[in-house]
């Protein structure tokens, strides 16, 4: 089976995945195809005996990275592999070898780190807002994955949190450490370093780790903090059959600790390690990959991408625009208005997405979009299985398996879905009636969608699997998501607002390397797009300038676009369902 998972994977891409013993680093840049080099690497050592499955371990940063990774070995046949975040990694080993060491369960661990903070507030005195904890757990967050104590914090961090100096962040800091030592409780950063601590001072723990796992894969690694580093290397050990597989241009968690510099200094810290580079774009039109080029031109690390194809002969070249307006409402609107064209055009709801900096911008967006008559989700949202109306469905789907059905299995579920709600023709856009609307529609897709053969019960197996891993069907909607969100994440139409100073860059980022990462952020949403971009900015009641990013491109990638679309489509209500249907977002109903 090895030369099957060798299909299908270019020059570079083979390299990698035949790398099979470390250390390997893999300098992946933005839609070259890492996750699939990653499994189909797993797959190959698997394949040629080099692997055994449960001896490797692969690393994620997100469930449904993990989720994802899993289930595209199952589909190659290679089951029992462990593909887990650092967290759910050190949680399992927490949980299985502490009762041993301590004689007791492990502790609980904290289910809302903003919560206590208050309450250790009140044993000190301290009354601060609510932001103020959420910015007191970050801190908290940032010096635990920094690997720092208090005292050591208080030294590299003494402005302080808002109007909190650092004395009294220090009070808060001790306070809360105290009460969660009483109340039994570990946080989320507190799995890394007790799993650590482990490692450390129980041998026999470090020894039968390394034993279960031999060889290690890690995800994003230009996200490691020096935490989940110091983690990683106590798995190792003394070994080095190690392949990490990062891009340097998309760090964009530095201020909760990620740090770059693993992955740039990999070769120096192991000897002898192989250097693979993707840079073939499988993802973006060359036009849209010259803007992310030039814009991390010269920045450490970076990449320079290519597009898999050339342009089809005599297919003209979509250039991405840059287009300014004088105020949000009407960026905001114009925008609308293009998007509206775009669906009406044919283009399907689900392949466009609208980024932005903060989610405070998508407040007139949202607007907008509504009186255009086009659905929206904001990324970063409710998570679909725990919307109401989803768990309401997959219940009654679920009692409803149990029994002999007299109709068809997606008959059946149209059937259940109408009686929650469903109809043939969506709600107005903009409320909760539609969003339920398009969840049930989505749910309803993905029965007509299954494999030929499947069962009620089978599907309602599959909708139980597919929420404990994150993985969520695509709703036919516009996504709307900060940049931070849109990472890992693709749409074949891009609209990234607000390129203009004080937004992106953002405000409070002052320093070169504050800076930089901002430059990371519009890299990212840049290149989430796959066939058309467009950067729009709007001068504001406090006369923004354009973004110094959008000079470092330079007019030699980018056109100027159209601003004469601030009103007239975006302020009325889109065409009616029978211009294609797709103006209202997703027309009918699936039949």
């Amino acid at each position: 089976m090895s030369a099957g998972a060798l299909a299908g994977l270019d020059e570079h891409q083979r390299e990698a995945a035949t790398a099979l013993r470390g250390p390997v680093v893999v300098l992946a840049g933005a839609g070259t195809g890492k996750t699939r080099v990653i499994t189909h690497r797993i797959a190959h050592g698997v394949d040629t005996g080099a692997y055994s499955p449960g001896r490797v371990m692969a690393v994620t940063f997100t469930t449904k990275a993990a989720g994802e990774m899993r289930g595209r070995l199952r589909a190659m046949g290679i089951g029992g592999v462990a593909a887990r975040t650092f967290h759910a990694a050190a949680l399992a080993q927490l949980n299985f070898f502490w009762p041993t060491l301590a004689g007791d369960s492990a502790p609980g661990i904290v289910d809302n780190k903003v919560r206590l903070l208050a309450h250790a507030a009140d044993g000190v005195g301290l009354s601060p807002d609510v932001a103020t904890l959420r910015d007191v757990a970050s801190e908290i967050e940032w010096r635990k994955v920094s690997m720092l104590s208090i005292d050591a914090y208080a030294a590299a961090r003494p402005a302080g949190v808002g109007r909190l100096g650092v004395e009294r962040v220090v009070a808060l800091q001790q306070a809360y450490e105290k009460l969660k030592d009483e109340r039994r409780q570990l946080d989320f950063e507190d799995v890394l370093l007790a799993c650590a601590g482990m490692l450390e001072a129980e041998p026999q723990v470090a020894k039968a780790v390394r034993e279960q796992y031999r060889h290690f894969t890690v995800d994003e690694y230009q996200d490691v903090s020096p935490l989940q580093n110091r983690l990683l290397e106590l798995w190792l050990g003394d070994r080095r059959d190690l392949c990490v597989v990062g891009d340097a241009s998309q760090t964009i968690y530095s201020f909760a600790g990620a740090d770059a510099r693993f992955l740039l200094d990999f070769p120096t810290r192991y000897e002898n390690a192989r250097v693979v580079r993707l840079e073939t774009n499988y993802r973006s039109d060359a036009a849209i990959l010259a803007v992310a080029n030039e814009l991390m031109r010269g920045r450490p690390g970076a990449l320079h991408l290519e597009a898999a194809t050339a342009a089809e002969p005599g297919a003209a070249a979509v250039t991405p625009t840059v287009t300014a307006f004088e105020d949000d409402r009407s960026e905001a609107r114009a925008v609308a208005a293009r998007v509206a064209a775009q669906i009406a055009g044919g283009a399907d709801p689900r392949h466009i997405a609208v980024l932005y900096r903060a989610h405070a911008q998508s407040a007139e967006l949202v607007a907008a979009l509504a009186d255009a008559g086009i659905a929206t989700t904001v990324l970063g949202g409710r998570r679909f299985f725990d919307m109401p109306e989803v768990r309401q469905a997959v219940m009654e789907l679920r009692a409803a398996s149990v029994a002999p059905i007299e109709s068809g299995f997606v008959d059946t579920v149209r059937d259940i879905l109408r009686s929650r709600g469903l109809t043939d023709d969506p709600p107005e856009a903009g409320g909760a009636l539609r969003d339920a609307w398009e969840a049930r529609a989505a749910l309803l897709r993905l029965a007509q969608e299954a494999p030929e053969g499947t069962t009620l019960r089978s599907f309602t197996d599959e909708l139980t699997a597919r929420a404990k891993a994150h993985d969520e069907p695509a709703m036919r909607t516009v996504t709307l998501a900060t940049l931070h969100a849109a990472k890992g994440l693709e749409w074949h139409h891009v609209h990234l607002i607000g390129v203009a100073e004080g937004l992106l860059p953002i405000s409070y980022a002052t320093t070169f390397e504050q800076v930089d990462e901002e430059r990371r952020l519009a890299y990212v949403g840049i290149t989430r797009a796959g066939r058309t971009l467009s950067l729009t900015w709007s001068r504001g009641v406090r006369d923004r300038a354009p973004s110094r990013f959008l000079r470092e491109i330079g007019s030699g990638t980018l056109r100027a676009g159209d601003a004469s679309a601030r009103s007239g489509a975006a302020s009325r209500r889109a065409a009616p369902p029978s211009a294609s249907g797709a103006a209202r977002g997703s027309g009918r109903v699936p039949r």
